[in-house]
């Protein structure tokens, strides 16, 4: 899906026109590739991203927290090696990340997670902990709530996008998106419909390896 940007107060869309070459990462699993694009305007995820990678940080770590029409997550240390049912998610590098809003929460969306608001107010990110949104499409009056609650405004393209390929856009402007799905987005898919636990973690481990393409 082509990118589209908007700004951090009005999302307001300007076409990509970078000179500088973007990242891929390949997340490889049992289901097959996932192939992202690392976004040049959010440099400290990214860079942050890219330096885990290199250091083989996500190897056989697991995607822990699944959720259909919503998102897949993963990148958290402790998963590695974890026993049935024990609560993952609460793991990271040691450090956080000041948060790089802007982007959209589209499907396919690559996004860090973070602790919530009432105990990490600035929305600070996982230094590690990831999320792709898989999601469902959006009607316009959800849309228009969502301009409502965020005190945001969508442009025609993005709500195009949100009815007709879907995303999840109450999570727009309180998470950083700094990546996309470029191809592998039926893996995505898999991964979305496995079978979970009360904790929304997959019955049968997915476990993921990821390098730079």
């Amino acid at each position: 899906m082509k990118k589209l940007f908007y700004s951090l107060i009005l999302f307001v869309f300007v076409a990509s026109c970078s000179s500088n070459k973007e990242t891929q990462a390949v997340i490889s699993t049992k289901f097959g590739d996932i192939i992202v694009v690392l976004y040049n305007e959010t440099p400290n995820h990214r860079d942050n991203f890219i330096k885990l990678v290199k250091d083989g940080f996500y190897d056989d770590l697991l995607f822990h927290r699944v959720m259909n029409q919503f998102m897949v997550q993963g990148g958290d240390p402790n998963s590695k090696g974890a026993g049935p049912g024990v609560r993952l998610g609460g793991g990271g590098p040691g450090y956080t990340l000041p948060h790089e809003m802007g982007f959209p929460h589209f499907r396919g969306a690559l996004a860090a997670a973070r602790q919530p608001d009432n105990v990490n107010p600035q929305k600070n990110s996982s230094g590690s902990q990831f999320y792709i949104v898989h999601g469902k499409k959006s009607s316009d009056q959800e849309l228009n709530n969502m301009e409502r609650t965020l005190g945001i405004t969508y442009t025609p393209e993005q709500r195009t996008i949100y009815r007709e390929v879907g995303g999840a856009p109450f999570l727009d402007m309180n998470y950083t998106v700094f990546g996309e799905v470029v191809t592998g987005m039926e893996v995505v898919d898999q991964i979305a419909l496995v079978q979970v636990d009360p904790a929304n973690r997959p019955l049968e481990d997915i476990k993921m390896s990821i390098r730079l393409k």
